[in-house]
């Protein structure tokens, strides 16, 4: 084989990509047990009559269940986010653009983190 068909690629000067290469296959199995929990609770354990709002509402008065999908959102969001990020780094060269693009992208995914979190934390029950 010649020289003429080997590309270089620059050497990244942190670990930054090693760890988020780590952290996509850990999250990648974390999210798989979770989310297999929430569907035996959800879809197996409990018959489609039974899931809906006063269920909801009586499972997340339970501080485990609230925890539960904390990390669980947690979890898929920055999965995502980072998967994102990859494919952005992957295609798109203008750096402009990416940086754009990235910016985009970790401001939709906190937001989505926030709004979760408010939401999972702030939940009250309508009682009558």
């Amino acid at each position: 084989m010649t020289d003429r068909f080997v590309m270089s690629r620059a050497r990244p000067s942190s670990n930054f990509e090693l760890a988020t290469w780590l952290y996509m296959r850990v999250s990648g199995v974390l999210i798989a047990f979770l989310l297999l929990g929430h569907i035996v609770v959800m879809h197996v354990l409990h018959h489609v009559d039974e899931v809906d709002y006063s269920f909801a509402a009586g499972r997340l008065a339970n501080p485990f269940w609230r925890i539960y999908d904390l990390v669980l959102l947690g979890l898929v969001v920055s999965h995502g986010v980072n998967g994102a990020r990859i494919v952005i780094d992957d295609y798109v060269r203008s750096h402009g653009l990416r940086t754009l693009l990235k910016t985009a992208l970790w401001t939709v995914g906190i937001l989505f983190l926030v709004v979760g979190a408010f939401v999972l934390f702030t939940f009250q029950p309508v009682t009558g």
